[in-house]
């Protein structure tokens, strides 16, 4: 295997983890190395197995075989068109990967029984799902292939089916495309579906440049379904008659929809109104006034309760919380507010991890920080580094006990996304160009970042990437005389707020192991190293209990995770970049469940006694790099349910570089060292050994969550 855990071959007396506070989670993560020849080796074979089984993951025939599956572990067993009805209802709560698995069953039965308009609606179904889930690409391949099987129904998949290809080329900004697509929607449309296409089609004609054909169509829309849309309907007349210059028409409609009668709904839909009239007054060229509206409007989505909402997909408004922030937070750089706009980051991200989540899962990591608190819990030699990606700037904060900066990078995040993904691919192929990739990267995001030197140094510095940075290692920047690691112990955070949150964890005292290897389960391939690797480990402590094969599986994880302080999985990992909640640990079979055990189910263990949690993923699911916070939303759940630091890695690792790594990491944290400053040490001194001189071997590790964390005494 290309990974065996830090552990794996390292022999250090029991008593060398007798006080450790800290959770590694080791994830092979980066979707940046889909396309990437990553060798003939063995680490390169694993890699490329990995990412293959990630493309495959949304083709019909795994959907099929996994549709199969799940029909199978039913207790009662539905028919296709009903697992349909599942599905659609399932796509408009917001559960998106409950709605995919519905539709495999679906077209499971669709395919046994030979009926090519269950498949149809099947391919309707999916193409929703991914659609609503932000997987535009999966969603027009779903949707096209809907259109193809003979006697599927015009008015439920047809056009439908036409309609999410003009939702799909309008979120992509091909606006002429939508508008042909919606069209072709309206040719097979039953009249109670006619109005969505028609709104959807008014704001493409808008977006396009438009307006007035926009308003025309909105016209077209009768009174009936104009009440029934409601605030729908308004926001994109709204909408359109700002873009034709009429401000003050505009404003009407969106004072009507705030003052509108009081439903469920009213205070997001004001919140949207607050942002229209932001709108309104950057129409008129009066940017404070905008910025105003905005802020009330964060304010506002601060305190609503985070719920999907269908209809903003179904008319094509794709309403989304975190562009509101995002407008707020430009306006704010654009006015050198660069307080202003750190609030608004901070905000965002708790903001996000709700979204996510939508009331499934209870989080403990909620609260925020101000600025004074922060900097007050900052020793002189600590620095903050947060960086947050909107429109086509890189927003860069540096931030110290008596300091504070802000400066936009003009940085597209599709760009930086890009060179993300290029560096990695250097790192992971193990390429001569490296160091240089790493530099003009050093010199974009950090060049004039003041670290500051000599007594006013910079040592340690705790990093708060944003979107595709989640995915860089900062630690091999390179500055053109030596890598970042070099001048500074490097620490990550989700949000600054989390950072300190898990400053304030007591520390706890590790006494017991309790560890899971190789689970037996078809879901994978056996892991014989991961079996090895847990028993080395349990050679570290007096007390321990040992689960490998059959006998590792998820019943077993939920009744004993919370009786021992070190808690050790080797075994694979799965990331679900459709929803980070079904994000998984494949443990074993028991014969009554699969032993998938899903990061929202973590959520809910109580693992308050657990101090260590190594999670040894051979290999996971590899999220996109373009988005990047699903690996927030995998590790989450973890630091939620009492953990207060990782070891993360970014990609497949080898064994020998990694035992050496890890064997000096534990070796400086017993001599005192905190755990940022033992990964510094042993990242530096790691490069120093001619065969480990490539950043594959040294820095795929990040330190997330307290790196002040040490052993005790």
């Amino acid at each position: 295997m290309p990974r065996r855990t830090l552990f794996e071959s390292a022999r250090r007396p029991a008593g060398l983890l007798s006080t450790l506070t800290l959770a590694v989670l080791t994830l092979a993560s980066g979707a940046a190395m889909a396309q990437a020849n990553v060798g003939g080796d063995a680490e390169g074979r694993q890699t490329a197995q990995a990412l293959l089984r990630v493309r495959e993951a949304t083709q019909p025939r795994t959907l099929v075989n996994e549709g199969q599956a799940l029909l199978d572990r039913d207790v009662i067993k539905l028919d296709g068109y009903a697992y349909c009805g599942q599905a659609t209802s399932l796509a408009e709560q917001g559960d998106f990967r409950q709605s995919i698995r519905a539709a495999s069953k679906a077209l499971f039965l669709g395919e046994r029984d030979k009926k090519p308009d269950l498949q149809a609606l099947a391919h309707r179904d999916l193409a929703m799902a991914y659609l609503y889930a932000g997987k535009i690409d999966e969603a027009e391949q779903y949707a096209r292939s809907a259109l193809l099987f003979p006697g599927a129904s015009p008015e439920q998949v047809l056009a439908p089916a036409h309609k999410i290809l003009g939702d799909v080329a309008a979120r992509r900004g091909n606006q002429a495309v939508a508008i042909t697509e919606y069209n072709d929607a309206l040719k097979t449309a039953s009249e109670r579906y006619r109005p969505q296409i028609l709104v959807s089609l008014a704001n493409a004609l808008n977006a396009s440049g438009q307006p007035k054909q926009a308003l025309q169509q909105l016209d077209a829309i009768g009174p009936e379904a104009r009440a029934a849309l409601a605030n729908f309907y308004l926001r994109s007349r709204a909408a359109a008659l700002l873009a034709d210059d009429q401000p003050e028409a505009a404003l009407a409609v969106y004072d009507q929809i705030a003052t509108g009668d009081q439903t469920a709904d009213s205070e997001y839909q004001r919140l949207w109104a607050l942002v229209g009239v932001g709108k309104v007054h950057l129409k008129r060229n009066d940017k404070p006034q905008a910025l105003a509206a905005f802020l009330k409007a964060t304010t506002l989505a601060n305190g609503l309760r985070a719920k999907f909402r269908s209809e903003e997909f179904r008319t094509g408004l794709f309403g989304d919380l975190q562009a509101v922030f995002d407008q707020a937070l430009a306006l704010a750089v654009e006015q050198k507010d660069f307080v202003t706009a750190w609030n608004l980051s901070e905000d965002s991200r708790s903001r996000q991890l709700l979204d996510s989540v939508r009331g499934r899962a209870d989080d403990a990591l909620g609260g925020r920080l101000s600025l004074p608190q922060l900097q007050a819990l900052l020793r002189p030699d600590e620095g903050v580094l947060e960086f947050h990606a909107v429109g086509d700037q890189l927003v860069v904060w540096t931030i110290r006990a008596n300091s504070f900066e802000g400066r936009a990078l003009a940085l597209p995040q599709a760009a930086l996304a890009r060179e993300v993904d290029e560096f990695r691919r250097s790192i992971i192929e193990r390429k001569r160009d490296v160091d240089a990739q790493g530099q003009a990267l050093y010199n974009k995001l950090m060049g004039s970042v003041k670290l500051g030197d000599g007594a006013n140094a910079t040592t340690r510095l705790f990093i708060v990437p944003h979107g595709p940075l989640h995915y860089l290692p900062f630690q091999a920047l390179h500055d053109g005389q030596g890598y970042l690691i070099a001048r500074t112990a490097i620490a990550v955070w989700p949000s600054a707020s989390v950072g300190g949150q898990l400053w304030s964890r007591p520390s706890k005292t590790v006494s017991a192991l309790l560890a899971f290897g190789n689970p037996a389960t078809q879901e994978n391939v056996p892991l014989p190293g991961a079996e090895r690797e847990v028993n080395e480990v349990s050679a570290l402590f007096k007390q321990k209990q040992i689960f490998v094969q059959r006998d590792a599986t998820k019943m077993t994880f939920k009744l004993r995770a919370n009786q021992s302080a070190v808690l050790h999985v080797a075994a694979h990992a799965e990331v679900d970049d459709v929803d980070p909640l079904f994000s998984r640990i494949l443990l074993a079979n028991d014969g009554q469940d699969r032993g998938l055990l899903e990061a929202r189910e973590v959520y809910g263990l109580d693992m308050h006694s657990v101090s260590l949690v190594t999670l040894s993923a051979c290999e996971s699911g590899l999220g996109k790099v373009q988005k990047g916070d699903e690996i927030v939303g995998f590790t989450r759940s973890f630091l939620s349910a009492g953990a207060s630091s990782m070891v993360a890695s970014l990609w497949p690792v080898a064994d020998d570089s990694t035992e050496a790594l890890m064997t000096r990491m534990y070796q400086s944290m017993s001599e005192g060292a905190d755990l940022m400053d033992a990964m510094r040490t042993a990242q530096t001194e790691v490069q120093k050994r001619r065969r480990f001189a490539h950043p594959f071997f040294w820095a795929p590790f990040n330190v997330i969550g307290n790196g002040r964390m040490q052993l005790g005494s």
